[in-house]
């Protein structure tokens, strides 16, 4: 598991601030470093757009870099994406890049993994979810003695021993040099001088403000912006500067800054509010276009407030993406909600991810999966803003169902069982008069029970799948919860049923003309049943079969479950170097893929590989690193006495070769080492390939239908290449 220690590069800087340097406030920063050395939970407040955010990241920065009680760790939480209470632990997991597959609550595994941990948690943009914010870090305080929170939002928390910090806005020497810095990012030099210091005066300091001014620079000189600016403070406040409230002046700046727009930049503004956090073009053309905006024309508009600092832009893995500022975005949607065309706007963006989750899993099953993966993360928080307008609108339940069955993918293979698990529990509990999509549904919550190893609740939802499937004649789900049934025997060592079960839904899959990572995967883990009942060279066909068809697709996550039997069965017959070989091979991908349930095993396997090559010491430490795992995924080893035979069979020969003390201080040694150093460790070398680095695949495949670069979302199923490739 990757650790606090081990950041997300998101927790890094506050991606949403990016647009402006950071200029002085040296005096709050030392003051900020000193509150957090006496109290435990800090609050910056202050108006939008003044800089909390920014300087809580600086401040925490400089914390994790070292002090006089040494270097912390630290993880950014950014809420204002959040909009149910519910997921604030969620969104404080991912921040930490905490990894968990099981069914326990977020909180128990946050108390878990932060325990004897220094850290310095960053809430920002908690305003809108203040009692659930305060509510989780006044347990965490409470129980957790190393740990510091630092808050940063327009009103504390409201919690006993809370230190509160306001933040002014800048001085008008520093509003003035930040002016100038933008000015000079453009292009333009803007000497200091009286317009310029009455021009910073009037935007009162706050960055956003001054960050809006200065994008007009290319059309308005620094005389001109202050007569504006005159002008609208006297239009919207009608009384003088002095009775101006600071949350009046931001917004006073934005609506100015929005006023001098053209009608269409206004237009493309109000409705690009309805995206979270960050989208990209194709979204933005498809979801803003039309009614007085051609797709034709979004890209020239989306420049110009480009230009104009309400977007800025961003370099990510899957591409160039924008993000609006949270303050603008809030200014956007008020504006939308009063032209009366916002249901229709968040249907059109629910549409367009619904399409898009449809197309990224066809395009799992094709050359394209690494792509999909990064894809996929970017784009998350649009997809539970999608997910969340299905599920609050009775009569598109259907849709939010299809949607949560569709990411299975993205649950299962990208290491967001808990997440999925949430979503899935949400859609089935609702009624639909499409019942297709609430069995795909029904299937995929089985599936990632299983997995969890939440047995109980997983046969519920497959029943249920399966008899609903039987009355209404759908062959493809009876097919499906069959497999997932015959999964489910596998782990709990039912295995001569799941053979049954498993044969009988590849002969439905075969039928229907169904094949994809699922089919190949039913294909894998009936060659586990073949190989727990004694029949390597049965398992070792059924594999090979897999590892061809996957490798003439492009196909590398049920790829590496086959190569994990194989090198299991290499293992048995003795061929330890090539067991190893593969082992790297399968633990690559499926932590590249952040696939936690491939990596454990792996590493457990690899582990038996090592000690019978000679080495207990760094088997014991292998075996650390998996028992550190194992609670993020579920029941170690599914509780399974066939998953653990291995298992046991290095733990004894470790203990033999190197005695009782030895093997133990190697598993703590192995217990301490985050995901990404034990991955590196077990493959034996010094870093782990990322995703994009992932071999290509053999020979070329005709894309499938749905491809992820159209412009019209595919928001209805389809036939072809079976169940939507679910």
């Amino acid at each position: 598991m990757r650790g606090p220690q081990s950041p997300d590069p998101r927790t890094d800087a506050d991606p949403s601030l990016e647009l402006t340097a950071f200029v002085g406030r040296s005096a709050e920063l030392a003051e900020l470093a000193s509150a957090l050395d006496r109290s435990r939970l800090v609050t910056v407040t202050g108006v939008g757009g003044v800089g909390k955010s920014r300087l809580a990241a600086r401040a925490a920065a400089r914390r994790a870099s070292g002090g006089p009680g040494g270097r912390v760790e630290r993880g950014l939480v950014e809420l204002a994406a959040v909009r149910d209470p519910q997921f604030v632990e969620y969104a404080v997991l991912e921040a930490l890049g905490l990894t968990d597959h099981t069914s326990r609550l977020p909180r128990e595994m946050l108390l878990e993994h932060l325990a004897g941990r220094r850290v310095l948690l960053v809430l920002d943009g908690f305003e809108h979810l203040v009692e659930a914010c305060a509510e989780l870090t006044a347990e965490l305080l409470r129980k957790l003695p190393e740990l510091r929170v630092l808050a940063a939002g327009r009103r504390p928390l409201g919690l006993a021993g809370e230190r509160v910090l306001p933040l002014a806005p800048l001085e008008e020497g520093e509003a003035v040099t930040l002016f100038a810095d933008r000015a000079l990012a453009q292009g333009l030099r803007v000497a200091d001088g009286p317009v310029v210091r009455e021009l910073c005066r009037r935007l009162e300091g706050i960055p956003l403000a001054l960050e809006l001014a200065a994008g007009r620079l290319r059309a308005l000189s620094p005389a001109q912006l202050l007569q504006r600016l005159d002008d609208r403070f006297r239009l919207l406040t009608g009384g003088g500067r002095d009775a101006l409230p600071r949350h009046q002046t931001l917004r006073t700046a934005i609506g100015w800054s929005h006023e001098l727009c053209t009608p269409p930049e206004r237009l493309l503004w109000a409705r690009l509010s309805v995206f979270a956090q960050t989208f990209d073009l194709e979204a933005a053309e498809y979801v803003c276009s039309g009614d007085g905006l051609p797709a034709e024309e979004v890209l020239d508009v989306l420049s110009e407030l480009l230009a104009q600092s309400v977007l800025a832009r961003e370099e990510t893995p899957s591409g160039t993406r924008y993000r609006m500022l949270d303050t603008v975005r809030a200014y956007g949607a008020d504006w939308l909600e009063a032209t009366g065309d916002a249901g229709r706007l968040r249907r059109r963006h629910r549409d367009w991810y619904l399409g898009l989750a449809i197309s990224c899993e066809l395009d799992w099953f094709s050359p394209r999966q690494r792509e999909v993966a990064v894809r996929i993360e970017a784009e998350l928080p649009n997809l539970r803003a999608a997910l969340e307008c299905c599920l609050t609108e009775p009569e598109e339940a259907h849709l939010g169902q299809y949607l949560a069955g569709s990411l299975w993918f993205c649950w299962v293979g990208c290491g967001r069982l808990a997440e999925g698990r949430r979503w899935l529990e949400r859609s089935t509990e609702l009624e639909s008069a499409y019942e297709r999509s609430r069995l795909k549904a029904l299937w995929v919550l089985g599936y990632v029970a299983i997995l969890q190893g939440d047995t109980g609740p997983a046969l519920k939802a497959l029943r249920e799948c399966r008899a609903q499937a039987e009355r209404s004649a759908d062959a493809m789900a009876v097919a499906y919860a069959e497999h997932r049934t015959g999964c489910l025997a596998l782990v709990t060592d039912d295995v001569a049923d799941a053979e049954t079960l498993l044969r009988s839904a590849l002969e439905r899959y075969q039928e229907i003309g169904e094949l994809n990572s699922n089919v190949l995967m039913g294909q894998v883990e009936l060659a586990m049943a073949r190989a727990f009942q004694g029949d390597l060279p049965d398992a070792v066909r059924l594999c090979e079969d897999v590892r061809r068809v996957c490798e003439d697709h492009g196909e590398r996550w049920a790829r590496s479950y086959a190569l994990y039997v194989l090198a299991y069965a290499a293992w048995r017959e003795g061929a330890t170097g090539r067991a190893r070989e593969l082992l790297g091979d399968c633990l690559g991908d499926a932590h590249a893929f952040h696939d936690l349930l491939g990596s454990v095993l792996a590493i457990e396997l690899l582990a038996l590989v090592t000690v019978t090559e000679g080495d207990p010491a760094e088997a014991a430490v292998l075996q650390g690193v998996a028992g550190r795992l194992w609670p993020s995924v579920g029941l170690p080893l599914f509780g399974s006495a066939y998953y653990n035979a291995p298992h046991e069979q290095c733990e004894a020969a470790a203990r033999r070769l190197l005695g009782d003390a030895r093997y133990e201080e190697g598993v703590r040694e192995g217990a301490l080492l985050d995901r990404a150093a034990a991955v590196a460790r077990a493959l034996g070398r010094g870093g782990v390939r990322p995703l994009a680095a992932l071999p290509a695949p053999r020979g070329r495949v005709p894309r499938a239908a749905g491809e992820a670069g159209k412009r019209e979302p595919a928001a209805s199923p389809t036939r072809t290449g079976g169940e939507t490739a679910g």
